[in-house]
């Protein structure tokens, strides 16, 4: 396995960022339209909340990530800018119609819903994630929908809601290598916790497309992540995602490794090889990143043409006997 490179000088809070990871400050006509529709229909997206990178590209070329139920999450992982708390049951239950509203005008084909956790909730929000999803669907047959959820605590019933309510695409995170996770994430979350959500909902509903993301820089390594490229085979995850971990806070976890845009790609390579049906790789690739949605996009597209195709041969067969 290759090593290694372009180690984080880790006696500073925040390790000076390499050319490869420096992008512009956000601007443009569109990026600012989207910026006011979202605050007056008070939205939250996760492109503002988890201060993506690639917000800039992302919303000029009219693409965003909803972010449901608050900007206050129950969980404190160490990797994320949201802010943590206890919502104490609040959401707001008109927001399904408020994200639909706002997706209609801003002309999406594709669009990604995702959410902050919410422990405080009786069923952690799954009803109200669900019920965004439908109302999309319902008023938009023809959007392609992605969902990137929490894990529920692994509760299938709730993981079955959302699954139920027809998105295209259904993504957890595992996050890091399992070596890394109670350094990284909440206790609440875990390793085979979040496996199991990818597995389940592959046994639900087998032709729904899994997908999830792995942070690279944390310390983890080249044996670990091929461990972890294994495990998601083998529950039959379609979608890995690699990007780089950035310090988002002076009191977050410190980047221990900047990796460089070859060992990317040879991460990239070696995901193929083993059988992933798509895989984005790149240090400002992250898991909502809208550079896998064109591809997704064509995959749903044709396998929803194979089906309408079996569908037609099946009746020309019957009427044919």
């Amino acid at each position: 396995m290759q090593e290694n490179t372009a180690k984080a000088n880790t006696s500073k809070r925040f390790a000076p960022k390499p050319e490869w990871l420096k992008v512009r400050a956000p601007s443009g006509e569109k990026y600012h339209e989207i910026k006011e529709l979202l605050k007056s229909l008070n939205l939250a997206t996760v492109c503002q909340e988890a201060r993506c990178p690639n917000i800039a590209e992302c919303w000029g070329g009219g693409t965003a990530t909803f972010m449901l139920m608050g900007e206050v999450c129950t969980r404190g992982c160490r990797f994320c800018s949201v802010k943590t708390g206890n919502p104490k049951g609040k959401i707001d239950n008109d927001e399904p119609e408020k994200v639909g509203h706002a997706i209609a005008q801003m002309n999406l084909d594709y669009v990604v819903i995702t959410s902050v956790d919410r422990d405080d909730l009786p069923d952690e929000g799954s009803g109200h994630f669900a019920r965004t999803v439908a109302t999309i669907k319902k008023n938009r047959p023809d959007l392609l929908v992605e969902v990137l959820t929490p894990d529920f605590k692994g509760r299938e019933e709730y993981i079955a809601k959302i699954v139920d309510a027809g998105p295209d695409v259904f993504a957890h995170n595992v996050e890091t290598v399992e070596r890394l996770q109670k350094k990284a994430r909440d206790p609440r979350a875990g390793y085979a916790q979040s496996l199991g959500v990818l597995a389940f909902v592959k046994k639900h509903d087998p032709t729904r497309y899994t997908k999830t993301s792995l942070m690279l820089g944390l310390g983890e390594t080249d044996e670990e992540v091929m461990k972890t490229l294994s495990d998601l085979r083998e529950v039959e995850c379609d979608v890995v995602t690699f990007g780089q971990y950035l310090q988002p806070t002076k009191t977050k976890l410190k980047v221990e490794e900047f990796v460089t845009p070859e060992k990317f790609d040879w991460w990239k390579a070696r995901a193929e090889e083993m059988g992933f049906l798509y895989v984005a790789s790149g240090a400002l690739v992250r898991s909502s990143y809208r550079a896998g949605e064109f591809f997704m996009r064509g995959i749903i597209e044709k396998r929803k043409q194979e089906i309408a195709a079996a569908a037609q041969l099946a009746g020309t067969t019957t009427s044919g006997e």
